[in-house]
């Protein structure tokens, strides 16, 4: 089948909630919990995170003691088990969790000939698998350093959030001879604005309510997924906020059932 042309415009996607609902990381996090990488506390840990990003949105502190806990986790581990597990994961509940606007968005783009980049702090081996499972040209996602095939504990490089997406696009933009001002971004929250005001087109998807206002302000398109989604899963009397705290009360309930698990066993 005959490939479109190169047309110089590219379209650049944020993941969690924007790509997948909710945070990707989270569910590598418990299946790597189930395996013994990590205790009680660790789930916790990562379950206090997610349940704080569903409802208060990303925070540049909480992503920053997420990095520093999961690489003191993965040192001494072997890349190709993570990225093994990884597959698993996605095939057993990431693939679920795409938004299909989203899906249908990346498919169009890809038919229009623009490059598909996911732009993610997400790990590398989480977002890499994700654009390849969706057909996009690629990934920039935060990656853990390693030696020998083993992880070391260390971040290579910087993490992959804030301004450090709009940097990172920069690069990739000026590498790939494409044209900013033909791109488009997608991002759900206030940290992913640097990113949407550097294209041309920039869309807000299921966005928090700081990057709602500055959408408002901006003139930017936005899009609820999430809110069609609940809307046609669950009742018409059941708000947006209803929706959260069910989230979190399945995050919480599924955390303590594994940490009971564990002292019984």
């Amino acid at each position: 089948m005959s490939q479109p042309p190169h047309t110089g415009a590219a379209a650049f996607f944020d993941v969690d909630n924007t790509v997948i609902r909710g945070a990707s990381a989270y569910h590598l996090a418990r299946e790597l919990h189930r395996r013994g990488f990590f205790g009680v506390r660790d789930i916790l840990f990562f379950a206090r995170q997610s349940v704080a990003f569903m409802v208060r949105g990303e925070s540049l502190t909480r992503i920053a003691r997420i990095k520093a806990r999961a690489l003191r986790i993965m040192r001494g581990h072997s890349v190709a088990e993570i990225i093994s597990i990884g597959e698993e994961v996605y095939d057993e509940v990431l693939d679920s969790r795409v938004f299909p606007a989203t899906r249908a968005l990346i498919d169009g783009h890809l038919g229009a000939g623009h490059e598909v980049w996911l732009i993610t702090a997400t790990p590398t081996e989480i977002s890499d698998l994700i654009a390849r499972r969706l057909g996009a040209t690629g990934a920039l996602g935060t990656r853990a350093a390693s030696k020998d095939g083993f992880y070391t504990g260390e971040l290579d490089g910087t993490m992959l959030h804030g301004t450090g997406k709009e940097v990172a696009v920069r690069a990739l933009v000026a590498e790939r001879g494409l044209d900013l001002a033909r791109c488009y971004a997608y991002g759900d929250s206030i940290n992913d604005a640097a990113l949407l005001s550097a294209v041309g087109h920039p869309v807000a998807i299921n966005p928090e309510p700081r990057l709602r206002l500055r959408a408002a302000e901006e003139g930017w398109p936005v899009r609820d997924f999430a809110r069609r989604r609940r809307s046609m899963k669950q009742d018409l009397r059941t708000g947006a906020r209803s929706a959260s705290w069910a989230g979190t009360v399945w995050a919480v309930t599924a955390v303590v059932r594994a940490g009971l698990r564990r002292v019984r066993g």
